[in-house]
């Protein structure tokens, strides 16, 4: 198995889940020209009672972090916290998944990251409230962390915009050995020239269809594939219910949903199927197994709620799904 360290966010997830009053409402946007969904009617100045409230754990850099060490890896996370409750909420977790917490960080005068998750029992669907707190900013965490770690992979999510720690972390991984998987957000994304200058850094990229067309031109998966290709030597674009396509330059694969099940709560979707294609892949699994078993992960988180009960082991039986190798 591999050394795996996990960077980005900690954050605490409370959620406030209904099953009508946060139903989705259909109104008529000016602006887009044609009809969007808002969250519930919750109106000013009213009491609106929910049906429970939950407490979870999550952030990206964690989520990810759980699924390498459920897979049997050396799982280590790198990311930031405060001194409260919601920090040793976190440190609980990480601690009971067995995850490396000894590189996280504490940020004086910053509470611990956390979201309020406005979640649609019926459908699913959620809006989340974030206040990023520690997890704002990451240009306390350093680099020369890595040299005591040795990583064999770095996986990271969004750094909020922070480019240029990004690339701190990015060159000494490098120059270590240690491959990179990077996921990243729409901070990043929004620095398109900068963002796609630290591609020459990283294995593999995940992007979704819409943050795809941000980096490169296109609006069909396959030329957006084959334009990333010019710049990492494996890419992934997911594309919600439509599936994904990915390839490593010698393998193409275009496929759809592992299995389509009701869906509990979405959120952690991509960070499942991110860190399940990485957990797999650096156990040593074909380019199309760890496709399958992302997709698998991916699949289970969304029947459960939080972004972790529904990680996978890797030792489950996972049956065929819809996947076809294709040529560029």
């Amino acid at each position: 198995m591999a050394r795996i360290v996990s960077l980005g966010s900690a954050l605490q997830d409370l959620y406030l889940i209904d099953h009508d009053d946060f139903a989705a409402t259909d109104v008529y946007s000016t602006t887009a020209m044609a009809r969007e969904s808002l969250f519930g009617e919750l109106k000013i100045g009213t009491k609106v009672d929910i049906d429970r409230l939950a407490y979870e754990v999550g952030g990206g850099g964690t989520n990810a972090a759980t699924t390498f060490a459920r897979h049997g890896h050396e799982s280590i996370f790198i990311g930031n916290i405060g001194h409260d409750t919601a920090g040793d909420a976190i440190l609980a977790c990480l601690d009971k998944e067995g995850i490396d917490s000894s590189y996280v960080s504490f940020v004086p005068k910053k509470s611990t990251g956390c979201s309020v998750i406005l979640l649609d029992t019926i459908s699913g669907e959620r809006t989340i409230l974030t206040h990023r707190g520690a997890s704002a900013k990451f240009d306390n965490l350093s680099e020369n962390d890595l040299d005591t770690i040795s990583p064999d992979w770095l996986y990271v999510t969004s750094f909020r915009g922070d480019i240029d720690t990004l690339r701190r972390f990015f060159k000494k991984a490098k120059s270590m050995g240690a491959k990179i998987m990077f996921n990243p957000g729409k901070l990043e994304l929004e620095q398109s020239k900068k963002l796609i200058s630290l591609l020459e850094y990283v294995d593999i990229l995940l992007v979704n269809k819409v943050e795809a067309s941000q980096i490169v031109p296109g609006t069909i998966l396959t030329e957006l594939l084959a334009r990333l290709l010019n710049y990492v030597k494996t890419a992934i674009i997911t594309d919600g219910s439509m599936g994904a396509i990915a390839s490593d330059h010698q393998e193409f694969y275009r496929f759809g949903l592992y299995e389509d099940l009701p869906v509990k709560d979405t959120t952690g979707a991509g960070d499942a199927f991110g860190s399940g294609f990485l957990a797999h892949f650096a156990a040593g699994k074909s380019f199309y197994d760890s496709l399958v078993f992302a997709s698998a992960n991916s699949t289970s988180v969304v029947t459960k709620l939080g972004a972790k009960k529904g990680i996978l082991t890797g030792k489950e039986h996972l049956h065929q799904m819809p996947i076809q190798e294709i040529k560029l």
